[in-house]
């Protein structure tokens, strides 16, 4: 399974389907749970653009996030392996440097500061801010594939690096996730929850599942970095919607854990269909905590598509 895993870590022929896609996610946080960002590139041939998001958030600073929806496709290196991105104002490199075990990330770009997250939903006019890394993502553990046949895996991670934003440099020694899917993934039907995170004992944990009625079907593990990822039996998503339909708390039943979310800081995205149907994408550097009493940090998301078309 490894080796076929480490095969796909790289580009695959797409499918003629006009939603097909191929999507890269690196997530990172610092070890308070105060720090973070994530990354996002997002290869749609049969559009023919990249949708590429990145961005720094954290405890009382604002968001300064890059959002662009028209980056030209990269250029296949060898392998297909390659997704280096230039476009106006942004430069990113995404490096298999060991299949499965470690990857370097390089950014040069200009992104906007928002006060409000939710002005991404809007025009997205911030102050224009210098944003940067250089971090690597290091397995940590097992890499975990999707069941069912899914075209996706998720990676459980230690990051590490160098993050710039503005004038300030941030070194950084904390914990992340990056997975990998391809395929089509309609965006403004279906609605879905997912997360990952890392406990203060050590344990990883990720889930995610579809908001389909009368369907429980969910994905994810539990797990130390020295102990097999054990499939969870259930995911159950309880948001507490607050303005702009952006959660401010949120219950997660993941069956064997029980966890509370604290979301620190908000890093949404407006997703705009070829037809012009408009879906939100709130994604939250978070703080968990278990009915145990552990505690930890990582990220949540939800998908929330608009209303069904009369």
């Amino acid at each position: 399974m490894a080796e076929a895993l480490g095969l796909d870590e790289g580009r695959h022929e797409p499918g003629s389907e006009p939603l097909w896609n191929e999507s890269w996610y690196f997530d990172f946080t610092d070890v308070a749970g105060t720090f973070g960002g994530y990354v996002r590139v997002g290869l749609y041939p049969n559009l023919g653009v990249t949708w590429f998001w990145a961005c720094v958030v954290g405890q009382d600073r604002p968001l300064v996030t890059v959002i662009d929806h028209t980056v030209p496709i990269p250029p296949a290196g060898p392998k297909g392996t390659q997704l280096e991105i230039r476009h106006d104002g942004l430069w990113a490199d995404h490096v298999i440097e060991e299949p499965l075990r470690r990857w370097s990330l390089g950014l040069e770009a200009f992104g906007v500061a928002l006060d409000d997250p939710a002005d991404t939903y809007r025009d997205l006019r911030g102050e224009r801010t210098p944003i940067g890394w250089d971090l690597e993502w290091e397995t940590q553990g097992e890499t975990y594939q999707w069941p069912g046949g899914q075209t996706r895996y998720e990676v459980p991670c230690r990051v590490h690096g160098e993050v710039l934003v503005g004038d300030a440099k941030v070194e950084l020694d904390g914990w992340g996730q990056r997975d990998h899917s391809w395929g089509v993934r309609d965006w403004w039907t279906l609605g879905w929850c997912w997360t990952a995170g890392r406990l203060e004992d050590g344990t990883r944990f990720h889930a995610a599942a579809p908001e389909i009625e009368g369907i429980e079907w969910a994905a994810g593990y539990v797990g130390g970095p020295d102990a097999p990822l054990e499939d969870i039996d259930r995911m159950v998503a309880t948001p507490v919607l607050g303005a702009e339909q952006i959660p401010t708390s949120a219950h997660l039943d993941l069956a064997p854990l029980d966890l509370q979310v604290e979301t620190v800081a908000w890093s949404p995205v407006l997703l705009t269909s070829p037809e012009g149907r408009e879906a939100r994408f709130p994604r939250a550097l978070s703080r968990f905590t278990e009915a145990d009493g552990r505690t930890g940090v990582g990220w949540i998301e939800f998908n929330q598509p608009p209303p069904p078309e009369a």
